[in-house]
């Protein structure tokens, strides 16, 4: 579980809130726009989505799949869960349009978030993306800054 501590008594236990807040902390920084910028509001809207809809169906896929007694590893229950991460999947190639980024041309927190969700789809649950979307996970992925964290975390 990730936990955050900072100055002043900050704690935050939200992966999703600790993106925003270090980048405003100790911003500015690109991966979030200033707020009267009009991707704003898209990038904390695809980061909260990355997380809050399609993350927590994910954490119910992955509970089933590897805590569940082998004849509920495929209920109801997972199946109606599987069928709404499609939606989250298809709906994320829609935000995603035609653009190489969550947020038009600029790789943003949206697109930091939204690669994590994709790596645990992808990974832990074994599963594929559409074209566009794999596509930018490659993008996402080949950056330096996510190569440097990757050789950090082996």
């Amino acid at each position: 579980m990730p936990f955050l501590t900072d100055d002043g008594g900050i704690a935050i236990n939200e992966s999703v809130a600790m993106a925003p807040y270090v980048a405003e902390r100790y911003g500015p920084t690109p991966l979030l726009p200033a707020k009267d910028n009009p991707a704003f509001p898209r990038v904390i809207q695809t980061a909260v989505f990355s997380e809050a809809s399609f993350g927590a169906g994910m954490n119910t896929l992955m509970a089933a799949q590897f805590a569940a007694p082998d004849a509920d590893k495929q209920n109801w229950s997972v199946r109606s869960q599987e069928g709404r991460c499609d939606q989250f999947i298809a709906l994320a190639g829609d935000m995603l349009g035609t653009n190489p980024y969550f947020a038009d041309e600029t790789f943003t927190l949206a697109d930091i978030c939204m690669a994590t969700a994709f790596a645990m789809w992808r990974g832990a649950l074994n599963k594929t993306l559409p074209a566009p979307l794999d596509a930018f996970q490659q993008r996402a992925t080949a950056r330096p800054a996510y190569q440097r964290a990757r050789k950090k975390l082996s």
